[in-house]
């Protein structure tokens, strides 16, 4: 009994020491690692629809992301950015506890209703998101007719030459500072905008800088009523009557 003991004891004795030289030869590096790239700064820029609180929480999920450069080496050749109205978002390491996030939005010009869905497309006319919610900042356009409409895929609508209007439009109504709802096209392509409680028809014309301008200093003047603006000839023969809807 007594050699059996003495034996368990030197079984058990030599268990704790490779025990504890792998705690040492593990737990002492890893320790070390850990402390050595804790992230403690991270800065955003680029983003301007998410906050960089929200870019922050998009990308800092896990334990592991706390590592600055295993958060860095995890964006650089392992992770596919998969958030709504995001291009890509690069992850630059600064030093061993600073990252910088770097944010590519998907440029949107406008949004199309169909079969329940807010399909969100760029200048080309390709649809880059598609979500159940519309986005108040972006303009919806009505009166496109779908010859194909797929995720990722250009619309095929009646005339491509439409998102060459769509286009001038938004950049337009960016430079005026217009909250546009709606863009509409009727099916000679005359255009008609809603502005809140306030309707302009702008007809058709090969730019449409000078009746934007206007259509900026009426919205002004009109502040609070309910109006259709019928503007096709010139800003010197504006139309204004109540608008019926």
């Amino acid at each position: 009994m007594g050699n059996r003991q003495k034996k368990q004891k030197s079984i058990l004795k030599i268990l704790f020491l490779r025990t504890l030289g792998s705690l040492l030869l593990i737990g002492i590096p890893t320790i070390l690692f850990v402390y050595t790239f804790e992230l403690r700064n991270i800065t955003v820029e680029g983003n301007a629809r998410y906050t960089s609180e929200e870019i922050k929480e998009k990308i800092i999920q896990t334990r592991v992301d706390q590592n600055a450069l295993l958060l860095y080496l995890k964006h650089q050749y392992f992770t596919e950015i998969k958030i709504p109205f995001i291009e890509d978002i690069d992850v630059n390491l600064i030093d061993n506890h600073s990252v910088q996030l770097i944010v590519y939005e998907k440029k949107v010009t406008g949004c199309v209703e169909f079969l329940g869905e807010y399909l969100y497309f760029d200048k080309d006319g390709i649809v880059v998101e598609s979500l159940a919610e519309r986005l108040e900042d972006i303009p919806q356009i009505k009166g496109l007719q779908f010859n194909k409409i797929i995720l990722h895929e250009r619309m095929e609508v009646q005339s491509n030459e439409l998102f060459d209007v769509i286009l001038n439009l938004t950049q337009l109504i960016d430079k005026y500072d217009l909250e546009i709802d709606t863009i509409s096209f009727n099916s000679k392509y005359e255009v008609t905008v809603d502005c809140g409680s306030i309707r302009a028809l702008l007809g058709k014309r090969s730019t449409y800088d000078e009746v934007l301008a206007e259509l900026k200093n009426i919205l002004v003047e009109v502040d609070g009523m309910k109006l259709t603006l019928d503007m096709r000839k010139d800003s010197n023969h504006i139309i204004a009557k109540p608008k019926d809807n």
